[in-house]
């Protein structure tokens, strides 16, 4: 299967020649042309995710925004029809209270946080695996640990109910080296979660407009079951305009043969 993480960055009309209607004609070339099965896209406005839903017509598009009205930004799922099928599909928010929605940490930001966990049945993959899109807060690294750990509580609880490989991604605004994603490092964790995308110096640009570092703050992690081939960042560039202000990243799984 081909999976893909994608930060879509928000549209806020901030961005000048980088500005979401500008983006659009190379998100959708980048899209056509490697025709993933799954795409877990984070920061998707309302408007946004009518727009993939409405020019990615060869995919089931589904997400709820982060707030109790299930405004706002979306963890998104887009799952390509022809190799593909939507088995299952759960929001829950990183909070105390993960079934109450626009639930939060306390000291976070003023966005609440979300994870979306799909199961997805690909063609040639030998069954159903399970896939978890997330974005952890962007100020406080307390909430980060919290919310990261709360995923993995998670999915080895759905691993434990019904055993099958996963995936989880995302943007987790923080780099490798941070504290707050020391579970993912755990020498003998449950899940034996790897990260594919190891090899990356960075993902996160901001349009290169120097305001920011250069960081690696997205991942794809795998349980033991998947193998990966190729996996790149895809960096296009037409006339300064960029795809986000994020590298998205396209993996190539399978799944190892059981014994």
């Amino acid at each position: 299967m081909k999976l893909v993480t994608f930060n879509i960055r928000g549209d806020f009309g901030i961005d000048g020649e980088n500005n979401f209607d500008c983006r659009k004609p190379l998100i959708l070339r980048r899209i056509q042309a490697q025709q993933p099965d799954v795409i877990g896209f984070q920061e998707v406005m309302p408007h946004v995710q009518r727009w993939l839903r409405q020019n990615l017509p060869g995919y089931t598009v589904v997400g709820c925004g982060r707030k109790a009205d299930y405004s706002d930004e979306a963890m998104t799922l887009a799952i390509r029809n022809e190799t593909a099928e939507l088995l299952g599909f759960e929001v829950f928010w990183l909070s105390p209270t993960p079934d109450q929605p626009g639930s939060r940490y306390a000291h976070q930001s003023e966005c609440p946080r979300t994870c979306a966990a799909a199961i997805v049945n690909v063609q040639g993959m030998g069954g159903p695996i399970r896939i978890y899109n997330t974005h952890l807060d962007h100020l406080d690294p307390e909430s980060r640990r919290l919310g990261l750990e709360q995923v993995l509580r998670r999915m080895e609880a759905d691993a434990v109910r019904r055993p099958m490989p996963a995936v989880l991604q995302g943007d987790f605004n923080a780099e490798p080296d941070a504290p707050e994603l020391a579970a993912l490092k755990q020498k003998t964790p449950p899940l034996g979660l790897r990260d594919i995308t190891e090899a990356f110096p960075f993902t996160f640009h901001n349009f290169y407009r120097g305001q920011e570092p250069i960081c690696k703050i997205d991942y794809i992690f795998v349980t033991p079951e998947l193998t990966a081939g190729k996996v790149e960042r895809w960096m296009d560039n037409e006339n300064g305009v960029y795809l986000s202000d994020h590298c998205p990243i396209c993996a190539e799984l399978w799944r190892q043969p059981q014994e």
